[in-house]
């Protein structure tokens, strides 16, 4: 059990985090309410209220944990390897998302809604986590692109990172989506986020 008043913050503000993920692995977000996360949390819902005002504030919460264990794993590259080739490290970049589905869905939604309901407390916080991955990739192309300079590595970042916001809804395509494109005319190809990370990033590196 917790054993400060801290503690118990955390505790709680964590329970409510999972509660929301894993009902975000079945439900939409208009679906999800702060009424369904309090039925799956070990209190009342009520309680919610004073850890977050919002369930965008729980969301941008789970976004910021995602950005975080995301940046962690891109460190760990870093901090594990001398060197790598540009194959190499296309290949770790498309691994590290890979792993990353709810950061990967969580991008795919309307980030401006999110963040306009939550705290500014909250938003900055998130805009953190969000700013030490953009590091975490920039270190990677220091360390292991030395040939690139600033302008090449800003060049990458900022067409890297809002190729992922539109990964998610390539990579997982629903039955009734499928069948709309076929009725459309349109022959759809499924790609993994492997694949699709891992084509983009060869291509940025210029490999």
């Amino acid at each position: 059990m917790p054993r400060s008043s801290q503690e118990l913050t955390n505790a709680r503000r964590e329970e409510i985090i999972r509660a929301c993920a894993s009902l975000y692995e079945t439900m939409s977000f208009k679906d999800i309410t702060i009424k369904e996360i309090g039925a799956v949390t070990s209190f009342t819902r009520t309680s919610i209220y004073n850890y977050f005002q919002t369930k965008e504030e729980i969301f941008l919460a789970l976004f910021q944990q995602e950005y975080e264990k995301w940046t962690a794993e891109l460190t760990q590259v870093a901090a594990e390897n001398d060197a790598l080739t540009n194959d190499e490290l296309a290949k770790a970049l498309a691994l590290s998302l890979e792993k990353r589905s709810m950061l990967l869905k969580l991008l795919s939604m309307n980030l401006y809604d999110m963040e306009d309901n939550s705290r500014i407390e909250r938003l900055v916080l998130f805009k953190k986590a969000y700013g030490n991955s953009i590091k975490a990739v920039a270190h990677l192309l220091e360390k292991f692109c030395p040939q690139m300079n600033e302008t090449e590595r800003q060049r990458f970042i900022y067409a890297f990172f809002p190729f992922i916001y539109g990964v998610y809804p390539y990579t997982t395509v629903t039955e009734k989506q499928q069948l709309a494109m076929q009725e459309a005319g349109i022959n759809f190809t499924y790609h993994s986020v492997y694949e699709m990370v891992y084509a983009c990033s060869k291509q940025l590196l210029n490999i």
